[in-house]
């Protein structure tokens, strides 16, 4: 009998692994970014992006689709240079 691995076992079968964004793509001038690739590039965790948000002092983020939202590259940079951040 074979044995399955962990991956397979917690992989819904009809969802692919999700690809993991390059940090190189914050520097593409159209890129959109995600939440994961935003916290890389800020130093903030999730939920204090979120809080940012809420409060107005972080930029908005486009919706592709019901469950999936992506940030403009430009934007983050922006927000980031406006924070005394990384020329």
């Amino acid at each position: 009998m074979r044995s399955c691995s962990l991956m397979e076992r917690t992989m819904h079968p009809t969802r692919q692994p999700e690809k993991r964004q390059p940090i190189e793509a914050g520097t593409l001038p159209d890129a959109l970014l995600k939440m994961a690739t935003v916290e890389a590039m800020t130093g903030l965790s999730r939920p204090s992006i979120y809080r940012r948000l809420a409060s107005g002092d972080f930029p908005e983020p486009v919706r592709l689709g019901r469950r999936c939202t992506r940030w403009p590259a430009a934007a983050v940079r922006d927000w980031i240079r406006a924070q005394g951040g990384a020329q």
